[in-house]
């Protein structure tokens, strides 16, 4: 079994977990992973399902909130504007995005016959990073088959670490990729549980911060090797929660979670793409919903700092999820990431 931050003792926060400890305690969403790791092939897919259903036609209330812009993530114009996602989340490498935007297309226009037709058109999303010190990205590995493949893969205990569109992604210089983290919070004695996935691939080896130890320095001062001292990654973080909120909580709730990637050492630097989207499993909106009125619950604004802190902490945990569970990689050219795991023992 792979070990994960809790397992060396590493207790993030204050909020207990959910009982998976991932995004899919949030009833109803699914996570698939597909994985190219071969030579100096190292990249993928991962996809979200925020619910079971028909997601075109019972869309999920979201928002989205960009950190530092130098991304290239598709649909979050429409998120913000109408405050719905109606597709699976797509994660993947940069230059992979429009081949996965057009495969989500087509696995939206093959499940929902009326698109395009007899109603409007579709809001594929779709988030990157990039893979490129570690993966041919030029090689443009990713093709259609590998989209539908990660949404089929789709279940609740998904893997972590160099999987999935985190196969060949960084953190802190250090082998990054895909992880995970929930926490349970309560308001009036009512139970509701916030996740967070990540693809993590930022920041400065000596800015690590390990639930606040300088982590990274001591990382540094056992292994000497010189490189890059850029800020020019990215992360991309997947915020979902069961508690009935809507898109303006939801965007507040993106803001907390950019504090959880702070609290692991990252000053947000010029070349890193730092995007955000949440969305709540609680309010569906019919897209041929024929009352001229609808009614949705949210929560009290003066009780919501626990939601917050859930983000937080989910996210901060998530990230380091994503580097302990990912094992060392040497991809293209002979490019090189260590796991946090062969550290581990020596800094805590």
């Amino acid at each position: 079994m792979v070990k994960r931050i809790r397992d060396y003792g590493i207790r993030i926060g204050r909020l207990k977990t959910g009982e998976k400890n991932k995004i899919t305690d949030v009833k109803g969403i699914k996570v698939g992973h597909v994985t190219l790791n071969h030579g100096n092939i190292k990249t993928g897919v991962t996809a979200i399902l925020p619910h079971d259903g028909n997601l075109f036609k019972e869309k999920v209330i979201a928002a989205s909130y960009v950190l530092n812009g130098f991304g290239k993530t598709i649909g979050t114009i429409q998120i913000n504007e109408l405050g719905t996602i109606e597709t699976p989340i797509i994660l993947t490498n940069t230059l992979s995005i429009g081949i996965a935007a057009e495969a989500l297309i087509e696995y939206m226009l093959k499940n929902n016959k009326d698109i395009g037709y007899t109603t409007g058109t579709i809001n594929p999303v779709v988030c990157e990073c990039n893979d490129g010190f570690l993966n041919d990205i030029r090689g443009m590995h990713i093709k259609k088959e590998h989209i539908f493949e990660a949404i089929n893969n789709a279940c609740e205990n998904f893997e972590e670490g160099a999987v999935g569109a985190g196969t060949g992604m960084s953190c802190f210089s250090l082998k990054g990729g895909i992880g995970s983290a929930s926490r349970r919070f309560y308001i009036k004695d009512k139970e509701y549980i916030i996740g967070a996935l990540v693809l993590s691939n930022f920041g400065v080896k000596e800015d690590f911060l390990l639930d606040g130890r300088k982590a990274g320095e001591l990382i540094k001062k056992i292994d000497k090797r010189t490189e890059s001292q850029k800020e020019k990654g990215s992360i991309i973080v997947i915020l979902a929660t069961d508690a009935p909120m809507s898109e303006r909580q939801l965007k507040r709730l993106c803001k907390r979670g950019g504090a959880g990637i702070i609290r692991t050492g990252s000053y947000l630097g010029n070349g890193s793409g730092d995007i955000i989207i949440a969305f709540t499993t609680k309010n569906k909106i019919n897209h041929y919903e024929q009352d001229g009125e609808i009614s949705i619950k949210i929560l009290n604004d003066n009780m919501i700092d626990i939601a917050f802190r859930g983000a937080v902490e989910a996210v901060e945990e998530a990230i380091l999820n994503s580097l302990i569970c990912a094992e060392t990689t040497e991809g293209r050219d002979g490019n090189i990431r260590y796991s946090l795991k062969n550290y581990i023992e020596k800094i805590i």
